[in-house]
């Protein structure tokens, strides 16, 4: 494969992952159902726990699942058509990387968005279905005895390069899996100020 092939599948790959994770699904779904913007409600993210603030428990799970099928899929489409350096992994890779970037500042919303944590998950588990699972699990388990999403987020985006490895993932997806617990917890960053000061909202009482 020569090298204007090469840069030709980057290029797309970069595009389009960037464009698909900025789709503002949160967003949409309370401007089409209640007019409002949601980036000036509670948190101002667009993401599934700021949605639950204004449209209950259903569009909190509705909005995480379309989040982590929009993480998923970019990576899925590199990883089957994608040639270029297939054998280490690299373009689902960069495709993964661009969906966190483009939903947390999304072209769509003059670069403002998510916290990336569903869309992650997504891109995850699309690298690597098992670790997704864990993942998703340890999320799960950490909210549901925590009582706050952040944490659960925190917490399973931080364990995810240890799983990553623990099931010999490529070396490539592990990197990955730590550049995106590194940058989630990074847009986390005042939910863990909230955290310390006994002031996050739970996602139940």
């Amino acid at each position: 494969m020569d090298i204007t092939e090469i840069l030709r599948q980057f290029a797309l790959v970069i595009a389009a992952s960037y464009l698909i994770g900025s789709i503002p699904t949160g967003y949409i779904i309370v401007k089409l159902f209640t007019g409002q913007d949601i980036r000036t409600i509670g948190s101002g993210s667009t993401g599934a726990t700021n949605v639950k603030r204004v449209m209950g428990k259903k569009w909190f799970f509705i909005v995480m699942l379309l989040d982590a099928l929009k993480g998923a899929l970019p990576v899925a489409l590199a990883a089957h058509f994608a040639t270029a350096y297939h054998h280490l992994g690299v373009l689902p890779v960069v495709a993964a990387i661009c969906v966190i970037l483009g939903h947390s500042k999304s072209v769509f919303l003059n670069f403002t968005g998510g916290k990336s944590v569903a869309s992650g998950v997504g891109t995850l588990m699309a690298l690597n279905w098992q670790a997704g699972l864990i993942i998703a699990a340890v999320w799960g388990v950490i909210t549901w005895i925590s009582k706050y999403v952040s944490l659960g987020s925190i917490i399973a985006l931080a364990l995810s390069p240890l799983i990553m490895w623990f099931l010999n993932a490529p070396i490539a997806y592990i990197i990955y899996a730590l550049i995106a617990a590194i940058y989630v917890i990074y847009l986390h960053r005042e939910n863990i100020k909230r955290l310390r000061e006994g002031k996050e909202n739970k996602v139940r009482e």
